[in-house]
């Protein structure tokens, strides 16, 4: 599951990204070490390799291969490894407000906070428009610098890392069940996500296979967040589009979601529910009858919401051929989720890997090439269909027994991935014998997406930002940790 390399095979994984036989699925550190996990798509096979660095330097994976730079910066902040070669030495997560330099690594004193070097910028008629990080609303914090000619932008550059709560060091030390509920604190909308996919890694470290009722429960709640998140999703586009009717209606479905599964599993966003060893929650006759009654409430209402889009030339106008990211750039990226299937990027993590029960349930990805707002809309609407199909096979053929395994106390290590809303969710954790995480590393689809919202703004106008910010969607929290 995981080998360590030395430097020569260390670059030829590299190169094998760069050339797009591979695609990057993670990169991290911890103290005289660091790991890259990989995906090899049409074989649907994942590895994980690790590199020692004793001098605490490693080769720069991002000099190859760009989708790595964020990761590698957030290395070298956390952890104090340095990428020789790196094309952008710039801090990440760390905004000099720590207290620590390296806290996972050396864990010196701070050295103070300094301005953050944005990108010089060049050529006649430019201005630059900063905005956040505090935004309007609720709303995480995010700063983007915008460099526009008039109002179109030929630049965009973000600088995140202001939510960073320091999950890896909190789960280092923790028992399972703890690390486990960090996990599922990630980030609040994936939450089922981040449970599964830790409680599957930590189940692939020490060999647990789950009762069967508790696999299909576990994709009956993706489904419920995924299909919450996504009318949340299209409402919201369509309201930055100033279009607020597609967003009441959309807002009340996304509503009775929430409602529906906090009548079935005693907590509307599913918290805590998806458990190392299965689920902590089984819902009884009176919550699977809520949810059916939600499927055919959905299916009754959601239609005309979808003809009205489709018919409304003024929304229409906004958002086709607004924000594209081309289909190679998505590919070489790794982009996962609405924001990749929308570009032609054929990944799915719940079709790819065929994990019970998905295996036995029948469902299409869909996807489209398009890579622009309106096609990240209509993706989202494809898979609404197809979540609500998921639930009603789901309830339809619902086992029953036991929904919990005993976690046994042994060393092992685990790697998992699991298909959130947003797209795939990595998970990495090392266990020792007495029931404690020693390492744990969360990835959030969002460190490849966030890279693509940049390239998909250039040639719009600064006023279509919103639109395509929130048809990528991408979490701060989730990318952040």
């Amino acid at each position: 599951m995981r080998a360590v390399v030395d430097t020569e095979l260390w670059e030829a994984v590299t190169e094998c990204l760069a050339e797009g036989a591979w695609t990057l699925l993670g990169l991290w550190g911890e103290q005289g070490l660091v790991h890259m996990a990989v995906l090899d798509e049409p074989a649907s096979d994942l590895a994980v390799i690790s590199l020692k660095c004793p001098d605490g330097r490693f080769p720069s994976v991002g000099r190859r291969h760009p989708p790595a730079i964020r990761l590698e910066r957030a290395v070298w902040d956390l952890f104090g490894l340095e990428p020789v070669g790196m094309p952008d030495a710039r801090p990440w997560l760390d905004h000099g407000r720590w207290g620590l330099h390296q806290p996972l690594g050396g864990r010196r004193p701070a050295l103070g906070v300094e301005p953050y070097p944005f990108l010089p910028v060049e050529g006649e008629s430019l201005h630059q428009v900063p905005v956040g990080p505090v935004h309007a609303g609720i709303i995480e914090p995010g700063h983007f610098r915008f460099t526009a000619n008039g109002e179109t932008v030929v630049r965009l550059e973000a600088r995140l890392g202001y939510v960073h709560r320091g999950l890896e060091g909190l789960m280092a030390g923790a028992e399972i069940d703890h690390a486990a509920r960090l996990a599922g604190r990630a980030s609040g909308d994936s939450t089922v996500a981040y449970a599964s996919v830790f409680a599957r890694a930590v189940e692939a470290a020490l060999d647990v296979r789950i009762p069967f009722r508790a696999a299909w429960l576990r994709a009956l709640m993706l489904e419920l967040e995924r299909l919450a998140n996504h009318l949340g999703d299209i409402g919201a586009i369509c309201n930055d589009a100033a279009f607020a009717l597609m967003h009441a209606h959309c807002g009340v479905l996304r509503e009775r979601v929430l409602r529906a599964a906090g009548k079935a599993f005693g907590h509307r966003l599913m918290m805590d529910r998806v458990v190392p060893g299965g689920v902590g929650f089984d819902p009884d006759s009176d919550g699977l009858e809520a949810l059916a009654a939600l499927v055919d409430e959905i299916r009754l209402h959601f239609p005309p919401l979808v003809e009205l889009y489709d018919n409304t030339a003024s929304l229409q106008d906004r958002t086709v051929a607004t924000g594209i990211v081309a289909p190679a750039l998505a590919r070489r990226f790794g982009a996962g989720g609405v924001v990749g299937r929308a570009s032609g990027r054929r990944f799915d993590a719940r079709q790819a890997f065929g994990d019970a029960p998905y295996r036995m349930l029948s469902f299409d990805v869909p996807v489209l090439n398009e890579g622009d707002v309106d096609a990240r809309v209509r993706l989202r609407i494809r898979e609404v269909e197809q979540s609500l199909s998921l639930i009603t096979q789901i309830l339809e053929r619902l086992p029953a027994g036991p929904v919990r395994s005993e976690i046994p106390r042994r060393a092992g290590e685990g790697l998992a991935l699991v298909e959130g809303f947003r797209g795939d969710v990595f998970a990495w954790v090392r266990v020792d014998r007495a029931g404690l995480v020693l390492r744990g590393h969360l990835r959030d689809p969002s460190w490849f997406q966030w890279p693509l919202l940049e390239a998909a703004i250039e040639g719009n106008i600064v006023a279509d930002f919103p639109l395509c910010n929130k048809s990528f969607n991408c979490s701060y929290a989730g990318h952040d940790l």
